[in-house]
């Protein structure tokens, strides 16, 4: 199976970001890519690099909406299943939010960001309510493909439920800067979540200068095994395409061994002594 990461930056004009997108998302398909995956709000400038503002706010839009129905006949047309992230508006709430679309254009689900991250940068809290429930993982043309958008892939619980529910494929749209963690973490982190629960996981990051933050880019796929299949540039913008042999999920440390051998109830009557 081929995925294609779209490495692309953003400016104000949210129109011609998603012309570079669609663009980007021709270069894929011609590559012959089966799953594309975006970076975290990929059309739109990083709002969260700022407070939020009414202005802001209302950048939101519905899902679906315009974006997904531009993507849903892209999708289509191509025999591509694709996810995206967008600035989601829900009755009065809105998301980080990643659409999950089918091969033959169907939204087939829905992943919203479940832990909100605030600091320096990224006052995420301002834009997004946490998810009360999520489609984390949906069956598509290509397979069971999991959803962790950003901030979600700290947290073990979160990456381990993702295998749990049987994902082969984990799309994780990122925003991530130059020298926000030690050089290497987050792929080290990620590799890890794929050795440990038999998927393969696939960051779509975001690249370029946005005000005081710059994004690195430097995208990648790691398999079930922990391994690095390939990783895009630092700082340039890029179309990264890897090929995911479906053999490497079954011979997986994780779904012959470790998933089986959970032992859930002995965990839930662990003590503290002393």
């Amino acid at each position: 199976m081929r995925i294609a990461l779209i490495q692309q930056p953003a400016s104000l004009d949210a129109e011609a970001n998603l012309e570079r997108g669609v663009a980007a998302f021709a270069r894929a398909v011609r590559s012959g890519a089966e799953l594309v995956v975006f970076p975290e709000l990929a059309f739109l400038p990083f709002l969260p690099g700022r407070r939020a503002t009414a202005r802001a706010l209302a950048r939101a839009e519905s899902i679906p909406g315009p974006t997904t129905d531009r993507f849903a006949a892209l999708a289509a047309r191509a025999g591509v299943v694709v996810v995206l992230n967008l600035f989601e508006r829900r009755g009065g709430r809105t998301y980080d939010a990643s659409p999950v679309i089918d091969a033959d254009g169907a939204l087939r689900g829905v992943a919203r960001m479940a832990h909100i991250m605030d600091g320096p940068g990224f006052r995420e809290r301002g834009y997004y309510a946490p998810a009360e429930e999520t489609d984390m993982v949906v069956r598509t043309r290509v397979g069971r493909v999991g959803v962790c958008i950003c901030y979600d892939r700290h947290f073990p619980e979160y990456m381990r439920g993702l295998g749990l529910a049987g994902a082969e494929f984990v799309a994780i749209p990122q925003a991530g800067t130059v020298g926000e963690w030690p050089p290497g973490l987050f792929e080290a982190e990620v590799r890890v979540a794929a050795f440990q629960n038999g998927y393969f996981a696939a960051l779509a990051n975001r690249v370029g200068r946005e005000g005081a933050l710059r994004f690195a880019g430097e995208s990648f796929v790691a398999g079930p095994d922990g391994g690095l299949i390939m990783r895009a540039p630092r700082g340039r913008e890029a179309v990264l395409v890897a090929d995911c042999d479906r053999r490497r999920l079954r011979a997986s440390p994780a779904r012959r061994h470790f998933l089986p051998d959970r032992r859930p109830a002995f965990y839930r009557r662990l003590k503290i002594v002393g």
